[in-house]
């Protein structure tokens, strides 16, 4: 099928005008394509990672060895999702993600470039090990909320840290209705 603008353009859920890269907190969820729950199971309320779930966490502790304004916080990784606050700081520079850049690169990497890199890399090792190369892992899109005060950060991780504990409940669950994941 063509593409046509008219019917598959997607609209952007960014809030316009907003500079992702600025200095500031961000509460993120990228959820694995088709709600597939892939990445470990919740035990008696914990989160047990499998071979998948132990790449995605690796890929996420690593950015900061690639991205120096990062201040990585809290993180989850749920079955078939994850949740996490990044936080931009000012000052230094950022390197250039997983490819080799000149010295000279002073690029301030925003929000999009930090998920993207921790999507492409995770999804790439763990195609490699599912033996399915060029398949899409991740959802095409994420969930991001710029996170305004000390209020909201306190209660964002709160929320990230009683995930696993709240799976049967959670809006993700395979088993919710109605699930987001069935949605045309």
């Amino acid at each position: 099928m063509p593409y046509d603008p008219y019917k598959h353009h997607r609209r952007s859920i960014r809030l316009k005008g907003y500079d992702y890269s600025s200095a500031g907190a961000y509460f993120v969820t990228i959820c694995v394509k088709g709600g597939e729950s892939v990445l470990g199971e919740v035990v008696d309320g914990e989160m047990v990672l499998n071979e998948y779930g132990r790449i995605v966490q690796a890929c996420w502790q690593d950015l900061v060895n690639h991205y120096k304004r990062v201040i990585l916080d809290a993180f989850v990784i749920m079955p078939n999702h994850i949740h996490f606050i990044v936080v931009f700081v000012e000052g230094g520079h950022v390197g250039a993600g997983l490819r080799p850049a000149p010295t000279n690169n002073r690029k301030r990497h925003g929000l999009p470039e930090i998920v993207r890199a921790l999507k492409s890399f995770s999804s790439r090792r763990i195609n490699e090990l599912r033996d399915t190369i060029g398949t899409p892992f991740w959802q095409r899109n994420y969930y991001e909320r710029i996170i305004r005060n000390e209020r909201a950060l306190n209660a964002i991780r709160e929320y990230i840290q009683n995930n696993p504990a709240n799976w049967l409940e959670d809006q993700l669950h395979p088993a919710a209705s109605p699930n987001p994941f069935n949605r045309k």
